[in-house]
């Protein structure tokens, strides 16, 4: 996904970019993440002054995911907002000025936004995903969902330095 800073900045309406992506690179290494479809953006692009593009809009996608509690399959719905200022700039070391340093600079007259998607992407994934939040997950012992029945295994846990302290107790 291209944007020219010389067609947003000449133009008097923001520019408005629709497509799909393809980000499935994005989440390979992820174990968790077992599929994601195309992620839709719909951005607009506008001239901000002094050099500077925003541009602002949506990003959405859907994973197919596995939970981290319990390992059932559930899909999970991204959804979120994208904010990113550029800065065209024709020089490698641009010091930025107080109150530019959320800018990203660029050197050229194109830029290609994929990266900053991707980026956005990322960022918003889960750290561990749930099925729901009190999912009880599967029994350490022996594997049971226990989501969907108890099982009779001693879940007691006992710290191994003091595990001969219980043999002192017992009658």
């Amino acid at each position: 996904m291209i944007i020219n800073f010389r067609q947003i900045s000449s133009s008097e309406a923001p520019v408005e970019f629709h497509q799909t992506l393809d980000v499935g690179h994005v989440v390979q290494g992820r174990k968790d993440i077992t599929g994601i479809s195309l992620m839709q953006v719909d951005l607009q692009a506008e001239p901000a002054g002094g050099g500077v593009v925003r541009v602002t809009g949506r990003l959405s996608t859907e994973l197919d995911m596995s939970c981290s509690r319990c390992l059932k399959p559930l899909k999970h719905h991204v959804d979120l907002q994208f904010e990113e200022a550029f800065k065209q700039s024709g020089e490698d070391s641009v010091e930025l000025d107080e109150g530019e340093e959320d800018l990203v600079l660029v050197s050229g007259e194109r830029l290609d936004l994929t990266p900053y998607l991707e980026e956005a992407l990322l960022l918003d994934l889960p750290f561990s995903a749930v099925c729901k939040d009190t999912c009880k997950g599967l029994c350490p012992s022996c594997g049971t969902d226990l989501n969907e029945r108890q099982c009779d295994c001693n879940t007691e846990r006992i710290d191994p330095r003091l595990a001969a302290l219980g043999d002192f107790f017992k009658k």
